[in-house]
């Protein structure tokens, strides 16, 4: 009970609760403060997860089973440069999840895709990525040595 009352006050410290006028009597009417800690707390949430690992991905459905197209083409993009470990999350699950990792990011659409817990973008950016060769500098910044350039060197 304790930390539901520090939560709270917490919340209503940073300014969290906000007022709204009713126009038809006039009355005043307040925010739920729960509502709004809650989704502070997500936005901290996502930050937290973003950053636990060195590829994260908020997907439709699954690497095993991925739920849409483009989720799909992040998943082939991530296993053509051998980037078998990454958190993903798939937003077909939570609601929530799906609209606040799109509040959080600022960004219209699923997949997202993170690096070392900076945005990278959505399928089309990673696409332009991997065309470009950007993609395998970008993992070697984080310690990925792309799987690429061995089917490279295997061609020579």
């Amino acid at each position: 009970m304790n930390s539901l009352i520090r939560s709270t006050v917490r919340c209503l410290r940073s300014g969290a609760a906000h007022y709204l006028l009713r126009p038809v009597d006039g009355r005043v009417l307040s925010a739920s403060a729960r509502f709004l800690c809650a989704a502070a707390d997500q936005q901290k949430d996502l930050g937290a997860m973003v950053k636990k690992d060195k590829v994260v991905v908020f997907m439709k459905g699954t690497p095993a089973q991925p739920m849409c197209g483009f989720s799909n083409a992040v998943v082939q993009i991530l296993r053509m440069h051998g980037v078998d470990e990454y958190a993903a999350y798939n937003v077909l699950d939570d609601q929530e999840l799906r609209q606040g990792v799109k509040d959080f990011s600022n960004w219209p659409t699923i997949p997202q895709v993170y690096f070392n817990g900076e945005f990278v973008g959505g399928c089309d950016i990673l696409l332009q990525m991997h065309q470009n060769g950007d993609l395998v500098d970008e993992l070697k910044k984080l310690g990925i040595h792309s799987a690429l350039l061995d089917a490279e060197k295997e061609s020579k």
